[in-house]
């Protein structure tokens, strides 16, 4: 048996248009065939965790699985509908936007959050030195880590604007979004590598902890994968991600083309 949940609109901001990824730059982007710079992929992540979120709440925020790919660009200012159907116990989630379907993905509930050890995810910190991004860069096989990260008081506030959230969940309870868990993620790249333009491509992100706002928030990853694939160099991250150093907080793989085509062949 199936039901939908009632569509959640959001007008798209691009938060990264002065980031050092210059595919959120509307002339860059327009270089690679884009209309104009791309929203983020981790905050379009974030529209669609509104959906399991306002079906499961808090449990969701505890142990709620997610997976999501990133299939057309979201832009800046434009509205994007997520959609959700819902069909023995699986969200199945689509963002659309200008008539087109840019995102897809699921959301479920476990009956209990999967156990990971901390000693299992090898503790690294980011690279004393970035270099320009080559294949060496994200060898298969070895762990990556990251600056640490929070969002307390108002750049919590200020994230929950930029992807307009309405859930009032996060401000009641003081939780940080699953969204920032991502752009965690996206920081294991950056803190590793200079890199030039490049797309978050998909992830799948099983939560494990609710995490709070103001938590220190750190990534253990391992790339598991580093390939070419119609012109594109892609890479694949296995990571635990870590709040305050003690608490595992949600298990993610990740994927990015970390030089386009245009790049790779420069």
């Amino acid at each position: 048996m199936t039901s939908r949940l009632e569509t959640y609109r959001v007008e798209a901001h691009n938060t990264a248009k002065l980031s050092e990824n210059k595919m959120h730059d509307d002339t860059v982007a327009k270089r690679f065939g884009f209309s104009g710079g791309l929203v983020p992929g981790v905050d379009v992540m974030a529209y669609m965790v509104h959906m399991p979120v306002a079906k499961w709440g808090h449990a969701f925020l505890e142990r709620g699985l997610i997976e999501a790919r990133f299939v057309r660009p979201v832009y800046d200012g434009e509205i994007a509908g997520v959609s959700a159907v819902e069909n023995e116990g699986v969200l199945m989630i689509d963002v659309e936007s200008r008539g087109e379907i840019c995102a897809t993905g699921t959301a479920s509930l476990p009956v209990s959050a999967p156990s990971f050890a901390l000693a299992d995810f090898t503790a690294v910190g980011a690279v004393s030195e970035r270099k320009p991004v080559s294949a060496s860069s994200y060898e298969v096989g070895r762990w990556l880590g990251t600056v640490p990260r929070d969002w307390t008081g108002a750049a919590a506030s200020e994230y929950l604007a930029d992807i307009r959230e309405t859930d009032p969940i996060y401000a009641r309870e003081k939780l940080g979004h699953p969204g920032v868990l991502q752009r965690v993620m996206n920081k294991v790249l950056v803190d590793n590598a200079i890199l030039g333009p490049w797309i978050h491509v998909g992830s799948r992100m099983q939560l494990l902890s609710a995490a709070k706002a103001g938590d220190e928030i750190t990534a253990r990853a391992k790339v598991i994968g580093n390939y070419q694939k119609k012109g594109h160099r892609f890479v694949e991250l296995d990571a635990l991600i870590v709040a305050n150093g003690t608490t595992p907080a949600a298990h993610c793989w990740h994927i990015a083309i970390y030089q386009p085509r245009e790049q790779a062949a420069a």
